[in-house]
């Protein structure tokens, strides 16, 4: 199999983040130039029509894409450890935790960041400022939201590590990169906290 990823983009990192927690071996990494616009060449654009990283090439020549959908295949080729949930109840509970980081936290990340930075124009023409500004506010008001939830369990999604924690953890590394988010220095100890210890995991330098 080949896993095509570009450098510093979060969305790759979440399925390079769950590869190296559950241990697997043997995938091909391809990484593509998202700055020089790799990710519209006729080549890619053939494997991928939306022109989006990652994307994962099986070994019949099917392309797999969608970050939650690559994990999704992984954790049935390798079910342990497991990080999608064991039965329908913790599986459901798990899903809800991921799709609320990913659809509040991390979106809000990703469209602020891809309409305030001036080293994303290249990727998001037109660039709306205040669009990108007021993303930024949301964003915060959904970390506050998972501050509070950090509170009252040790994981996003409960009690274990989970592919809620890889989507939230590569969410806030985005943000610290590239909007200098500091949960700790915004009132937010419990997701500072969190993201310290994340940080302490083998898998969070993938």
């Amino acid at each position: 199999m080949k896993l095509y990823v570009s450098t510093f983009a979060p969305n790759p990192r979440r399925v390079t983040m769950f590869i190296a927690e559950k241990g697997i071996a043997g995938i091909e990494q391809v990484m593509i130039d998202l700055a020089a616009n790799e990710h519209k060449s006729e080549a890619f654009v053939a494997k991928n029509p939306l022109a989006r990283v990652p994307a994962l090439e099986l070994a019949d020549g099917r392309v797999l894409c969608e970050t939650r959908a690559i994990c999704t295949y992984l954790e049935g080729l390798h079910p342990e450890p497991n990080l999608m949930g064991e039965g329908f109840e913790e599986r459901a509970f798990i899903e809800m935790a991921d799709r609320r980081v990913e659809m509040h936290l991390f979106l809000g990340i990703a469209n602020s960041v891809r309409h305030t930075h001036p080293g994303l124009a290249v990727l998001e023409q037109p660039q709306f400022p205040e669009f990108g500004a007021s993303q930024g506010e949301k964003m915060r008001e959904h970390a506050r939201w998972l501050d509070g939830e950090l509170a009252r369990h040790s994981f996003v999604a409960g009690a274990r590590f989970t592919v809620a924690d890889i989507t939230a953890w590569c969410a806030l590394e985005f943000a610290r990169g590239l909007m200098k988010f500091r949960p700790g220095a915004e009132g937010m100890p419990h997701l500072q906290a969190w993201r310290d210890r994340m940080a302490e995991r083998p898998s969070a330098g993938r």
